[in-house]
């Protein structure tokens, strides 16, 4: 009889917010294919030293220009062949994701505490601080962000620092728009309202009440600017301004192989594959980390 009565309950009760939150993720294709694969690029990249067949600087010019495994003159020793210097493709490839996810991670970190300090105080506070903040947001998006990341790089040299630091200098305006425009929509809600009236802080409301409900909208704009900065770096190490020889860029990799496109179009096949996917899965799980932590899908 008792277990029937918790039964019953149990039924009328429903299921608790953390079970539909699981059923939520797991029942979400998008996030769970693009969660998976990234984590497997993670664990590659992290794992490169153990994985890497051969070393992705060492050059060996008796075994250049060698086809991967699936052509008829591919050989197991380099499943993916190897470059004009006779370096193993493989192993560049899964160096140059470390690459790529250090670049994307570092810029999108920088450019969303800018962007989204900016953002949130032109929203909350409106007035003057709101025509600065956009003032200077319009001055940046004047700005086309290709050109000026050309320029900066040339004056100051093509290297992995300073690729990191001129994309998370670039790439905020986003994050600032699209803060002030959710911080705009939440700052005249009841419950806002209502922490203002009990004498909450500044800093109590903006990171208890209004920080949480713009997860959401700020969870895409990092992985939208992750993947814009690993397309940019491949873009800045294509045009020979971005990471410089001999590290392991998939960038680098494409303009490296461009000479041979007619003969060996692989060279930039695999590098360029490689950038598909990794900004694929990135939008995939930003996109589906966005409907699991919507308002509108909380229990």
């Amino acid at each position: 009889m008792a277990k029937t009565i918790e039964t019953v309950e149990a039924a009328l009760s429903g299921p608790t917010p953390g079970q539909v939150l699981r059923g939520r993720i797991f029942g979400h294709r998008g996030l769970m294919f693009g969660g998976v694969v990234l984590a497997a690029i993670c664990i590659v990249a992290l794992l490169a030293p153990v994985l890497a067949p051969h070393d992705p600087y060492g050059q060996n010019l008796l075994a250049r220009m060698q086809p991967p495994v699936w052509f008829d003159k591919g050989t197991w020793d380099h499943p993916l062949g190897t470059d004009h210097l006779g370096r193993d493709y493989l192993s560049r490839l899964i160096y140059g994701a470390r690459i790529s996810l250090l670049i994307g991670g570092v810029a999108a970190l920088i450019s969303g505490l800018i962007g989204t300090l900016m953002g949130v105080a032109a929203g909350y506070f409106g007035g003057k601080v709101d025509t600065v903040v956009t003032f200077i947001i319009n001055v940046r998006l004047a700005m086309p962000v290709v050109l000026v990341a050309l320029a900066v790089v040339a004056v100051f040299g093509g290297s992995l620092q300073v690729v990191i630091l001129v994309l998370g200098l670039l790439l905020w305006d986003r994050f600032a728009v699209v803060m002030r425009s959710s911080t705009q929509q939440l700052r005249s809600m009841e419950y806002v309202n209502a922490a203002r009236a009990i004498g909450c802080s500044t800093s109590r409301i903006v990171f208890s009440e209004i920080m949480p409900n713009i997860v959401n909208s700020l969870i895409v704009v990092v992985t939208l600017e992750m993947a814009h900065a690993i397309l940019l770096e491949a873009a800045l190490s294509f045009l020979g301004l971005g990471v410089q020889p001999p590290t392991p860029s998939w960038g680098l990799m494409v303009a490296e192989g461009k000479k041979m496109l007619l003969f060996e179009p692989w060279l930039i096949a695999i590098p360029g594959v490689a950038l598909f996917v990794l900004v694929l899965v990135i939008n995939l799980l930003g996109d589906g980390l966005r409907d699991v932590s919507a308002p509108e899908n909380r229990n």
